[in-house]
């Protein structure tokens, strides 16, 4: 952890920018689920008691697509509009007007009030007059947020001019949003590295995610176990060829298991199947042979004759060996004696790294091989550090009920992906060093 803090900078009276991650789920306007908020409070808390004067500012969902299809533009095009065009502001003008409350970041600034006992004003623009009054108003030890960053397409296209309006007169620029910090966004990067703002430090989500996450993935405790799940080999292509170089054991469950059993010339039905990529998984196998790496897969299914619809339907299963899935089934959990050999691998680890589930975990009958992945990691806390690396898996742990029971939950979920590929982070990349 070489990027500096919070802590490693006066802010007492300073105008201070924090990119916070407040992308949170609502419905008809009420926020759904306030994980995101709760997890930025101590940031927002200690800049107010040192002092600050603070200016929040996210993005909220993507205006910028829910109309592009009515004015001929899709999400490409939107991103490769030019300064002085006004088509991609038209899409977000209509958004703003037709879908106000999945896009406004207005409940989230009054729930922040609520929780920070009335020290939170909201702006209802995000460079315009009222922004403006409200953060030359700011004394220290308040704080305003900004309207959703993505009304202004300029924030993707990390356009100057906004990133200095943006800017505005902050002394201080802390990026707490681990999530975007893949993006190289005005907000998230960009500021910085016009040099708008010299003075850049990270908050303690993204502290965390560096010293424990981090921290792991460049130099672990040995045995090392990493965990990949989900839908598709093509989505993890780096991330699986990075964690062999760095892990003892490589686990493979959810739909992407099934591209490797095909390559090691397994039946897999009509299993979620990656035809383009057998052939990149033939060399995961190779390689990991040669690096002296366990690549463990399933040893059997959970098939079933049809994907559930809706997702909770009840649902008649039936378990096979991995290899041998009949043409007409599909897999969709690891089976019961593959729970087992996955908790013993996981047994004497000192450290694990888990994304995605092992299989459709939003279904209860298919939830079995989730639950026994998080299972064995809770049952190791405490003596091997346990690193759930965002996304679905994240979501499940917390839905199952094992949140508590992890040494760390990343807050990124294609940020965690790249962390986990060995990318540099464009929003971590730019804060200063220390």
């Amino acid at each position: 952890m070489n990027k500096k803090t919070v802590r490693d900078v006066d802010v007492k009276g300073k105008r201070v920018l924090v990119r916070c991650d407040f992308n949170v789920p609502m419905k008809d306007g009420v926020i759904t689920d306030e994980n995101r908020i709760l997890g930025a409070l101590p940031t927002i808390e200690y800049l107010l008691n040192a002092g600050a004067k603070v200016t929040l500012c996210s993005h909220m969902g993507k205006p910028h697509s829910i109309f592009s299809s009515e004015v001929k533009l899709n999400k490409k095009d939107v991103k490769k509009v030019d300064a002085g065009e006004t088509t991609a502001q038209a899409i977000i003008e209509k958004a703003k007007k037709d879908e106000p409350k999945k896009l406004t970041l207005e409940p989230v600034a009054k729930r922040l009030n609520e929780l920070l006992g009335g020290k939170v004003a909201f702006a209802h623009d995000v460079i315009g007059a009222d922004a403006k009054a409200k953060r030359d108003a700011l004394k220290a030890g308040e704080a305003v947020l900004l309207e959703n960053l993505r009304f202004h397409w300029e924030e993707e296209k990390k356009d100057e001019a906004f990133c200095k309006a943006l800017a505005y007169d902050a002394e201080v620029y802390v990026n707490d949003a681990f999530g975007t910090a893949h993006r190289s966004h005005a907000s998230t990067a960009a500021i910085v590295e016009y040099g708008i703002v010299k003075t850049a430090v990270c908050g303690f989500l993204i502290e965390k995610e560096l010293s424990v996450m981090g921290a792991t993935i460049e130099n672990p405790p040995h045995p090392f176990v990493a965990i990949l799940g989900g839908a598709k080999v093509a989505d993890k292509l780096n991330v699986i060829s990075n964690l062999l170089e760095k892990c003892d054991t490589l686990i493979i469950g959810g739909g992407m298991a099934y591209t490797f059993l095909k390559a090691k010339g397994g039946e897999v039905g009509t299993s979620l199947l990656d035809e383009e990529k057998i052939g990149y998984c033939k060399d995961m196998i190779e390689k990991a042979a040669k690096l002296g790496k366990e690549l463990v897969l399933p040893i059997d299914t959970v098939i079933t004759s049809h994907f559930p619809e809706p997702i909770d339907e009840a649902i008649e299963v039936k378990t096979v060996p991995s290899n041998a899935i009949p043409a007409d089934m599909m897999g969709m959990d690891i089976g019961e004696n593959t729970r087992k050999l996955y908790a013993q691998k996981v047994a004497n680890a000192k450290a694990v790294v888990w994304n995605g589930p092992m299989g459709v975990f939003e279904n209860p009958t298919l939830a079995k091989g989730t639950i026994a992945v998080a299972q064995a990691l809770a049952d190791v806390n405490g003596k091997c550090t346990t690193i759930i690396g965002g996304g679905d898996s994240a979501a499940a742990v917390k839905q199952l009920g094992f949140a508590d029971k992890m040494s760390h939950i990343s807050t990124g979920g294609g940020a965690s992906l790249e962390y986990l590929e060995g990318k540099v982070l464009p929003g971590i990349a730019c804060l200063n060093d220390k």
